[in-house]
């Protein structure tokens, strides 16, 4: 491992630490502040009530007892838990003044408070299921649209239990909020529902997300900095995901460095990119590690499948070079029919990259001939396409790297079905403008011997070793 990762565990260890519970034993329930659970009355003065309540007595637990509740945005205070029973359904209401007087568009929003829950076996539906999305044939875009909890600057936060259904935008979004824990969370949106991202840390410290599954038609974990503030000591592990766009994510906001982090033990499926970097806004990604994670293929999308996608780029023609460093996979299981794509740039290459143990299965092969790297909504690509969006994606090989210093890839396995390999000769390994790199165990089935490109395939490298089969 490198030096650099050598205290990364450490560091998750206090993330990973259990959280005070919110509030005191107090309980109140909504239903004696005039709450009723037949969905046909807005309930949203009276759940407020009962939260003032709770407040105003110190902290404690706020009942939605079995029922369905229809409200607009509800304002959560220090100490205070919001425990949805088995049964209970909150509604998040679809009309605009039902939220803060038009401004706030989230059902359940804090603003720097402390020791804050919602838990518990209830739903949340945000009812946004209808089709939206540039990808998708679908209906006008809404004119408002509502996520289901915004809190900022907030700490010792716990989501644990809850079921969410149809966010119509971000369904968990945490900016700027210090030891966050996101446990046992089931959060089914549209899968064709643009911008329904599961859970994004942005800018926030000491996170923990275990245990969750997650549907969404965007992204399923995504860490972000909107702003210049890091997002660090983040854990996410034994997750199951499902994403239109990419399962576990870095950027594309990236206005703070990201560093400490580990994704451990999750599945990912039908997601076009199962792990991603988009480093667009100058920023630091550093000591990141990924282990035991299986990437299953992908059905039928018009966006670029990438299982693991790594890219520095500028958002913009004066927007600040950043830098990806000290990044690890470990144990990755791959079934696809694309390939891995790295590539940093000339004037900033990925640093310390290593890839050990990985195993990628391609059952039938998809054709490069129109593929490019996903853009992931930059605006400067679109504006003034340039080379490097296909440069490297339609090189011939089921794992490309370009523009790297220090790489180190080692026990690699590229399965390739007879059929598939038929269809595209591809390399197992490719590399571009690499300094220092030590390729060890790579192989392809077929072999060299079969085709005509080579299993190892490496331009503008120097300092290279490559050894085994």
């Amino acid at each position: 491992m490198h030096p650099h990762l050598l205290n990364l565990g450490a560091a998750l260890l206090l993330s990973a630490a259990v959280l005070p519970a919110a509030g005191t034993d107090r309980v109140f329930n909504v239903r004696d502040y005039g709450a009723k659970g037949d969905r046909g009355v807005h309930n949203r003065t009276a759940i407020q009530a009962a939260l003032d309540a709770c407040a105003k007595a110190g902290g404690g637990t706020v009942r939605l007892p079995p029922g369905d509740y229809l409200s607009g945005s509800l304002r959560m205070a220090s100490g205070v838990t919001l425990r949805l029973e088995a049964g209970a359904t909150l509604w998040a209401s679809t009309n605009r003044s039902d939220y803060s007087g038009g401004g706030e568009r989230h059902l359940l929003v804090a603003d720097g408070v402390h020791h804050v829950a919602l838990t518990g076996q209830g739903i949340i539906n945000g009812q946004g299921a209808a089709d939206y999305g540039a990808r998708w044939s679908a209906p006008e875009k809404p004119e408002f649209r509502t996520g289901i909890l915004l809190f900022t600057g907030c700490r010792d936060v716990t989501v644990r239990g809850v079921t969410i259904l149809n966010s119509d935008a971000w369904t968990l979004h945490f900016k700027r909020c210090e030891d966050v824990a996101v446990e046992d969370v089931t959060i089914r949106n549209n899968y064709r529902r643009l911008n329904s991202d599961g859970i994004d840390p942005n800018s926030c410290r000491r996170v923990r997300i275990a245990r969750c599954r997650i549907s969404a038609g965007d992204d399923c974990i995504v860490l972000k900095s909107t702003e210049a503030h890091p997002c660090e000591d983040v854990a996410v592990t034994d997750c199951f995901l499902e994403s239109a766009a990419s399962a576990l994510k870095l950027g594309t906001e990236s206005h703070g460095d990201f560093r400490n982090i580990r994704f451990a033990n999750c599945v990912i499926t039908n997601s076009p990119t199962g792990i991603g970097f988009y480093l667009k806004d100058g920023a630091t990604i550093e000591r990141v590690a990924f282990s035991n994670i299986v990437i299953g293929p992908c059905s039928a999308t018009n966006r670029t499948v990438t299982p693991v996608f790594m890219d520095i780029e500028r958002r913009h023609p004066n927007s600040r070079v950043g830098r990806i460093r000290d990044v690890i996979f470990e144990r990755l299981d791959i079934t696809t029919g694309s390939g891995i794509l790295v590539q940093g740039m000339a004037e900033s290459p990925i640093e310390r990259l290593t890839f050990r143990d990985v195993r990628i299965r391609v059952p039938q092969a998809d054709s490069y001939a129109r593929r490019s790297k996903p853009v992931g909504g930059t605006r400067t690509t679109q504006d003034a396409p340039d080379a490097r969006n296909t440069e490297f994606a339609r090189l011939p090989a089921y794992f490309t790297v370009a523009h790297a210093r220090d790489l180190r890839v080692e026990a690699v396995r590229v399965e390739i079905a007879e059929s598939a390999f038929r269809s595209f000769d591809r390399a197992a390994f490719c590399g571009r403008h690499i300094e220092r790199g030590t390729l060890l165990d790579v192989r392809r089935r077929p072999g060299p011997e079969a085709g005509i490109l080579p299993v190892i395939d490496l331009e503008g490298c120097r300092g290279f070793s490559v050894a085994g089969p």
